[in-house]
């Protein structure tokens, strides 16, 4: 999913990704010494750190889920220069702040702005600990992270006459820093008004400065929009200098207090290992016997990087909230989680937590809860700074109700319903918009789809994004799905006249098939067809009709009545072949040409995207259209052709998890199609043998006997010693402690799975 379209193109991605796709995996970095089991050894932050197309993946260093994130800014792995070093990645791909960088050189105006070259094979990145050689300046640069502290070590050349730490701003409102002996505070303001408060240290007494009017100054203290500050060394100072600090959302004492908390009585080492041994806790939750050293390196990998998000943001029991930009006191010691995009981990990420860590995914859940009586709306995209408007839908309705249905119930959950409840029926169903709703929303309400402008019409309303349009197919699809969750929900809690009536709305998507051509298609608001080439119009990303993606891959977007849209396709066998199409289908022009108006459709099979959220679910498909042989070829395919361990390893647009959870997902073996029901259906797994460690202290066990490269299809199954022939389970046979056994073979056995 892009989030900004100036950032749509990466030049560096876009010059080679588009020319070849690299195959070489990424060299294996050094193996985990202290982790119980080497699990971690295969975790490699720098795959997918080129993007296709769009945004790549970042080496980000960080301990599960806490607010203290870092990686290095550049633009992505093909870059060689480094603008700084941040003190703090504030929220997923949505900002950072304080830029911290070395410098041996004479201090000048111009140092701040400099670019530091790096050295590829010099450089390691694990997900606790960092370190670079900065070539020109003969400096080599370590991190490591707590919760809410960093700590950066730098070692300068032996008797190097100069060496300065420069700290900067990396948001243009106002800020501050103030330096005292060893100490150093300081502020930013981040997203207009949320204030960043900084506390830190050094390892050595220096000579600070400020940048004021224009000139280099002998100061302590500057304030100010873009102010700049710097600290000195001696000559005769040690050369490895130590920076130690913390950060708050809520006070400077509190920042001072977290560092105090966190770090008193810690060297560097000790926090490194710390870090370590929070990743293999997580990392070795599940473990996988058999497959590749690649499988394993792309699987252990996309697993780091499903527990970057949410991230608490807790301190000592309060919290800040953007929601109603108040502080809180935290109750039943449940801690306060933000930066999430629901639109692309409902999907996969949260379903992937109610396995992994249901005591977690349900303080996140409380927080949802939290922000809707804090702001008024149940949100969508949950940040630091609120619910930022982004994409379409009410996916937390999806998400709680999957929350729910697999126990996870602490959290108030009349509240939660009421939430629901306001979104689907006083909100804005407009795309990138906040707010009560308006005359589409309305004419929604009555009608039954969301109207769509004819080709050529000029928009009448002022609210619609200038961008990013109606979006009135997939706004329609969405909402469907939405609705069934808000009816489903209805009927958990017994009120069974909102059953009905969200039950009954989540058959909106009906409203926009057009039998003829068998495709969902956009009608204007006299109830017309408005006629359009689904493959390519309706603008950048279609989403005039669409969003992100054409009516080829929205065709699908009914996975909470697969049954539904199978009988409107005329059966199962010619859903199947609808899906065999999809595979096949040419774009009809040019890559280029296609990938100049969807250029977050990348993966590419016929006219299926992998890389992009919306398409996970499809190939899944076959296995409710009387083909099961096909999942099991197409997911085999797609995770070999499109989720390589090297650094162009990631299809699209990764969304801190959203994408990397359908990797974890689907080299286990299994899939959870429809969120907000309880059931898995199954695909073909990579590994011989899957084992994850339960929070209930049980374990889930899934075996594929002779399983392998060629060995993709299963000829037979057992589900706890009993023999199925239907391709799914349910969650409380899975967290109960069940065994799934399959056994595999080279061709398809296509008569397995067809109950």
């Amino acid at each position: 999913m892009n989030k900004s379209i100036s950032r749509l193109f990466t030049t560096a991605s876009l010059s080679i990704a588009a020319l070849f796709y690299c195959t070489a995996p990424v060299v294996a970095q050094k193996k985990s010494s202290s982790a119980k089991e080497d699990n971690l050894q295969y975790v490699d932050p720098r795959i997918g750190n080129v993007g296709a197309l769009l945004q790549p993946t970042r080496p980000t260093v960080q301990l599960p889920n806490q607010v203290m994130r870092m990686f290095p800014i550049r633009a992505d792995y093909i870059d060689d220069q480094i603008s700084s070093f941040p003190l703090c990645i504030v929220s997923h791909r949505l900002g950072e702040v304080f830029s911290l960088k070395p410098s041996v050189k004479v201090l000048s105006l111009t140092d701040w702005r400099t670019k530091q070259t790096w050295d590829h094979d010099l450089e390691v990145t694990r997900p606790w600990y960092y370190s670079t050689y900065l070539i020109d300046d003969e400096i080599t640069v370590e991190f490591t992270a707590g919760k809410k502290t960093g700590l950066y070590r730098f070692e300068f050349p032996a008797n190097a006459a100069h060496k300065t730490l420069l700290f900067g701003l990396l948001n243009p409102g106002v800020g501050s820093f103030n330096f005292n002996g060893k100490e150093v505070t300081g502020t930013e303001t981040y997203h207009d008004n949320i204030k960043v408060y900084l506390y830190g240290t050094f390892s050595a007494e220096g000579k600070a400065g400020v940048v004021k009017d224009g000139k280099i100054a002998d100061e302590t203290n500057v304030e100010g929009k873009g102010v700049k500050s710097f600290i000195s060394f001696a000559q005769s100072a040690s050369n490895k200098i130590e920076f130690r600090y913390a950060i708050s959302y809520i006070s400077p004492e509190q920042a001072k207090k977290n560092y105090t908390e966190e770090l008193t009585g810690k060297q560097f080492a000790d926090i490194k290992n710390a870090g370590e041994k929070a990743w293999a806790d997580v990392i070795n939750k599940i473990n996988v016997e058999g497959g590749t050293e690649a499988q394993k390196r792309s699987f252990y990998t996309a697993f780091y990087r499903c527990n970057e998000r949410m991230v608490n943001i807790t301190e000592d029991g309060q919290y800040y909230s953007g929601f109603d930009n108040k502080i809180h006191t935290i109750t039943n010691n449940r801690p306060f989680y933000v930066d999430d995009w629901t639109w692309d981990t409902y999907l996969a990420l949260h379903p992937l937590r109610t396995i992994l860590n249901p005591k977690l995914e349900g303080d996140m859940a409380n927080s949802y809860v939290l922000q809707y009586q804090q702001s008024g709306w149940l949100p969508t995209f949950p940040v630091l700074f609120g619910d930022h408007a982004c994409m379409n839908g009410f996916h937390s309705t999806t998400m709680l109700l999957d929350d729910y249905r697999k126990g996870i119930r602490n959290f108030d959950v009349p509240a939660a319903y009421d939430a629901m409840i306001k979104n689907a029926t006083q909100a804005t169903m407009l795309p990138w918009r906040n707010g009560p709703k308006g005359t589409l929303e309305d004419f929604y309400y009555a009608k039954g789809y969301y109207p769509a402008l004819k080709v050529g019409e000029k928009e009448t309303i002022p609210e619609v994004n200038s961008f990013e349009k109606r979006q009135a197919v997939a706004v329609t699809l969405g909402t469907s799905f939405d609705d069934w969750s808000l009816g489903q929900m209805a009927k958990e809690l017994g009120k069974n006249d909102d059953y009905e009536k969200f039950n009954a709305r989540s058959k909106n998507y009906k409203n926009l098939w057009k039998d003829d051509i068998k495709m969902f298609m956009p009608k204007d608001a006299d109830g017309n067809w408005i006629n359009i080439d689904p493959k390519y119009d309706g603008g950048i990303g279609g989403r005039d009709y669409f969003d992100e993606n054409n009516g080829w891959t929205y065709l699908w977007q009914v996975q909470h009545d697969i049954p539904g849209l199978t009988a409107l396709m005329g059966g199962k066998a010619a859903m199947q072949a609808r899906l065999d199409q999809l595979f096949r289908e040419p774009l009809g022009r040019s890559k280029y040409e296609f990938w100049s108006k969807f250029p977050d459709a990348t993966g590419l099979v016929g006219e299926f995207s992998m890389g992009n959220e919306p398409s996970f679910h499809i190939p899944y498909l076959y296995n409710y259209a009387g083909a099961p042989w096909k999942t099991q070829a197409h997911i085999r395919l797609l995770l070999d052709l499109w989720y390589k361990d090297n650094v162009f390893g990631i299809p699209g647009d990764e969304d801190g998890g959203g994408m990397t959870a359908f990797v974890v997902f689907s080299s286990m073996g299994f899939y959870p199609i429809t969120p907000g029901s309880p059931i898995y259906t199954i695909g073909s797994p990579v590994f011989k043998k899957v084992t994850i460690d339960l929070q209930n202290g049980k374990q889930f066990t899934m075996i594929a006997n002779n399983c392998s490269v060629v060995n993709k299809y299963i000829q037979s199954a057992k589900f706890n010693g009993k023999t199925i022939n239907t391709p799914q389970f349910t969650h409380a046979e899975l967290i109960a402690g069940g065994k799934l056994e399959l056994e595999m073979g080279p061709k398809p056995n296509k008569s397995w799975g067809l109950d």
